[in-house]
């Protein structure tokens, strides 16, 4: 028993998550435990402890999650302005003369709110906040309403920019380079967030290709489930206001997303643009003074663009006098969109928009650090007990080599997201399998993407899926228990079929990396 300490010490913390005590502390109570009673046994050096102050710092100065809280901030913001609650309502009226038209709408702007907030919990609460109540008035069976909203909720999961996908990405390039330096390669190839956002794009968007057209299907195949058409049409002043309404959040996701893939900026970066974005909507949609945050998207545009094709930096030698001129006035810009900003972000306070924005975001945030430190005692106190080397052993010796062992780690990652948390499975079962895994081989994108969709599958499956937990919390009374679980079902296959075919075709998920990155 002694030299299994380490299954000892993932199986007890596995137990204490299962019963509820505070993650962060159930991580790192668990690994302070075990340590000392590995250094009793002499199976545990305790200068493995030492390095812990240090690996905490890194965390907390690594730029890579800092995207965590902007992202964060920027779908926070979205929500509480009720700019996503606009898109729901305004995508219904593009699709109002479709079969099942707000049925598409609840999976388009799923898809959107994805991109926005990246967080299943605040997607699924948001969509069946606003568009439950609708479905169920328009005559949609609880069954399939229920199912297309926590469907479409978690597909924060997979759309980038996902919260799950940066945190997968700083994993798994941690993991990916210690994999290359235990083969004996001391010049190891990088993997960043921006591959894994590739990776997942078309996936994503292949998967709420699928949800639109199971709901078209069942339309006409049972069309008792699903609302017959509107033959209300909205006039050409109602499709101009619509459009005025779809553009800005449609602009502000896809300008983030470009960037990133493009390489024309990084996570952090873009998430900042995103941010600030986010802002300038919330205090468009928000304040009777319309004036300021126009000012600041004008201005905020004209740097950006100016910077792409303009050499502005101060500290140059050549400077000349056009040049320098060109700096004076963008330095005169930055100081009327600075002085704009704080404008808008008093008008969000004035409305409590921006107190609630931050309250969320801390909280957040927040949890996704301690637990980070929480998951770095017990990845350190783990490995110092062997728990690489177990690790490995067990995965080579699963039947089928690399498919047996990819799809040994698929169905406990599968099996763990019914009782923990992305979060959790991210920081402490990823680091422990993903090494093995590559150095068998796998292409890291590729097992990127399919751990995001596994949890995102996971999330979904009766009883225990945390996507079924959120939105049980906010269906309404008359809507049973068990016409959530029947709800997902299909949409569960759905997912499954998305990991058989990205398991045949893994260009699915390589092909735009490779030439985007």
């Amino acid at each position: 028993m002694i030299e299994h300490l380490d299954l000892l010490m993932f199986a007890f913390a596995c137990i204490i998550l299962i019963l509820g005590y505070p993650v962060a502390f159930s991580l790192a109570g668990s690994a302070i435990l075990f340590a000392y009673l590995g250094d009793y046994f002499n199976v545990f050096p305790m200068q493995f402890m030492r390095a812990i102050p240090q690996r905490i710092f890194g965390t907390m100065t690594n730029e890579i999650l800092v995207a965590v809280t902007l992202f964060v901030f920027m779908g926070t913001m979205l929500e509480k302005s009720k700019v996503a609650e606009e898109l729901l309502e305004n995508m219904d009226k593009v699709f109002r003369k479709v079969r099942g038209g707000l049925g598409i709408s609840v999976s388009i702007v799923g898809a959107l709110l994805a991109a926005s907030t990246g967080i299943v919990g605040a997607t699924v609460v948001t969509m069946g906040l606003l568009s439950l109540p609708t479905m169920l008035k328009k005559g949609y069976d609880p069954k399939i309403a229920t199912g297309t909203v926590a469907a479409a909720g978690t597909l924060g999961q997979i759309i980038p920019p996902s919260i799950v996908l940066v945190l997968l990405g700083d994993v798994l390039s941690n993991a990916y380079q210690k994999s290359q330096l235990d083969m004996g390669v001391f010049s190891p190839e990088t993997l960043s967030v921006g591959d894994l956002f590739a990776g997942a794009l078309i996936p994503g968007v292949l998967l709420v290709c699928f949800y639109i057209l199971y709901q078209i299907i069942l339309s006409f195949t049972d069309p008792s489930s699903i609302p017959a058409v509107s033959n209300k049409e909205p006039d050409d002043g109602d499709r101009t206001n619509i459009l005025f309404i779809l553009f800005p959040p449609l602009f502000l996701i896809i300008s983030v997303l470009g960037s990133i893939l493009t390489g024309f900026a990084t996570p952090t970066e873009a998430a900042s643009v995103g941010a600030i974005g986010a802002i300038l909507l919330a205090t468009y949609k928000t304040s009777s003074e319309k004036l300021w945050p126009i000012i600041s998207a004008i201005i905020f545009i004209t740097l950006i663009i100016s910077s792409i094709f303009l050499d502005l930096r101060i500290n140059r030698v050549d400077t000349t006098f056009f040049n320098s001129f060109l700096i004076f006035i963008s330095l005169l810009l930055v100081s009327l969109f600075s002085f704009s900003i704080i404008k808008c972000l008093k008008s969000l306070f004035d409305n409590n928009v921006l107190s609630e924005t931050a309250y969320s975001t801390t909280k957040i945030t927040s949890m996704v650090f301690i637990i980070l430190i929480g998951a770095t005692f017990f990845s350190l106190v783990f490995r110092g007990l062997g728990g690489d080397e177990t690790i490995e052993e067990l995965l080579l010796s699963i039947p089928g080599g690399v498919i047996g062992a990819v799809i040994g780690v698929m169905i406990a990652m599968f099996i763990l997201g019914f009782f923990l948390d992305f979060i959790e499975i991210t920081f402490v079962v990823v680091p422990l399998v993903a090494p093995i895994l590559f150095k068998m081989g796998i292409d890291p994108v590729w097992l990127g993407v399919m751990m995001a969709i596994n949890l995102q599958t996971s999330f979904l499956t009766p009883p225990f899926g945390f996507a079924l937990f959120y939105l049980r919390g906010v269906a309404p009374d008359s809507i049973k228990t068990i016409d959530i679980y029947k709800g997902v079902i299909p949409f569960i296959f759905i997912q499954i079929f998305m990991l058989l075919l990205l398991s045949i075709f893994p260009i699915i998920a390589t092909w735009l990396p490779s030439v985007l990155l």
